[in-house]
């Protein structure tokens, strides 16, 4: 199966991989389906941007408050069992939700409480996940496809979730998306189920877990590469990526469309970040994913700056998928370097770091956003998040020398393969690789 799966799917080769990445793919596309009918419930029900920054903030704030203390869990513990523990818990969440639309007693307070509920169960679940990886493809060298085939399956799913959620609401209301969302999960909670991971020896829970957390906070601050990635992610959550809180608003009051307009810019954005992770995983090096970090916020900055300009839908959709292309290639190749980098005992924590900075800072960003729109109008706040981006970029830009000097020896200690080990760098630089350690 390796030899037929090279290329582009290669870590397909490894059975539990593979069915994680089936399970998985079935999963997202309802819980994208599930994403876009709860914005458009809460501004169906309160015409209010602030409203929906404000579901945006409660769905999203527990990840920041709980992801460190599930790096450390992840750890310490068997990580299949815990996934399996959360996604259940999340497909509750679901029904719960159907049931209140589907029974007309729907309020905004039920949207608000079952947010924050999914926003415990995402904050336990993501830094698990993205720490499962490696026990999944087994070899490092694989590890970077599978981290692009993660990222194309979640904007796979992207693309397809709004266009069915558009067409759903349409005809059946937003109860039918709450529904499949729940019956989705099922498909992944399978997937672990049939899964045979090799025990990994587990640490023992000798210190306290603030001592382990203090640790591993020592250990990403005390790395530079890891410092700069984890502060530019964070920079680009806190200003950028709320823009997607906004697109009702763009959807109806900016481009005068309904649920299939909102669908479609959705999937638009998806689109774009389903393209930029086919091009990572058919990446034959990761020579140049530092430069390609700066490159592609630039891109996510201007594109979303440009799109809150727009007032022309099939502009807009052109403007969203350049945007969700470059977010994408940002997010993958930040993660690349970072579980290559890792050293193994720590990987829960600074995944839970990453997944701070990537998901745990969008919601004082969508807070903001909310707020800010509510005072100076969607397409400014956008705009000025799209500034800020570019900024980042700049100065992500100056820092790459000095990250390159860093680089070379922390993966020549973790003996990462050579090609691997120059990730960060320049492919100009590169003429000769060293021998491996």
């Amino acid at each position: 199966m390796r030899g037929a799966t090279g290329g582009l799917f290669r870590a397909l080769s490894y059975r539990n991989y593979r069915l994680f990445f089936f399970g998985q793919s079935i999963s997202l596309i309802g819980t994208w389906m599930q994403q876009v009918a709860m914005s458009w419930l809460v501004y169906r029900l309160t015409g209010s941007a602030l409203l929906l920054g404000t579901v945006g903030f409660t769905s999203q704030i527990p990840t920041f408050l709980v992801a460190p203390f599930a790096g450390v869990l992840a750890d310490r513990s068997d990580r299949r069992l815990l996934l399996l523990a959360t996604q259940s818990l999340a497909m509750v969440q679901a029904l719960l939700l159907a049931y209140f639309v589907f029974s007309g007693s729907v309020q905004v307070w039920h949207i608000i409480t079952l947010s924050l509920l999914l926003g415990i169960v995402n904050g336990l679940d993501i830094p698990v996940r993205q720490s499962f990886v490696i026990d999944m493809v087994e070899e490092k060298h694989g590890l970077a496809n599978a981290i692009a085939l993660n990222s194309s399956m979640v904007n796979a799913a992207r693309l397809i979730g709004p266009s069915i959620a558009g067409l759903l609401i349409s005809a059946l209301g937003e109860g039918a998306c709450f529904l499949l969302n729940a019956v989705s999960y099922l498909a992944v909670l399978v997937s672990l189920a049939m899964m045979r991971v090799a025990k990994r020896p587990l640490r023992q829970a000798r210190r306290s877990v603030l001592h382990e957390l203090r640790e591993g906070v020592s250990y990403a601050v005390g790395s530079t590469p890891i410092r700069a990635i984890l502060m530019l992610m964070a920079l680009v959550s806190l200003m950028g990526m709320p823009y997607a809180v906004l697109m009702p608003v763009f959807a109806r009051e900016i481009l005068h469309g309904g649920p299939h307009t909102f669908g479609f810019l959705m999937a638009a954005s998806g689109f774009g970040a389903l393209s930029g992770t086919v091009y990572l995983a058919s990446r034959k090096s990761v020579i140049g994913l530092g430069r390609l970090i700066a490159l592609s916020c630039a891109l996510f900055g201007a594109g979303i700056a440009a799109f809150a300009l727009s007032r022309l839908q099939w502009l807009s959709l052109v403007f969203l998928l350049v945007s969700g292309f470059g977010a994408m290639v940002q997010v993958a190749a930040s993660n690349t370097i970072l579980q290559t980098i890792v050293e193994d005992d720590k990987r829960g924590r600074v995944m839970s770091f990453f997944t701070m900075s990537f998901m745990g800072m969008t919601p004082f960003g969508s807070l903001f956003a909310g707020a800010l729109a509510g005072l100076i109008g969607a397409p400014a706040t956008v705009v000025i998040g799209g500034i800020a981006c570019l900024g980042g970029a700049l100065i992500f830009t100056a820092w790459l020398p000095a990250l390159r000097e860093k680089v070379r020896p922390i993966y020549a200690q973790l003996g990462i393969i050579p090609e691997v080990a120059k990730g960060i760098q320049s492919a100009s630089e590169v003429t000769v690789p060293p021998k491996e350690p």
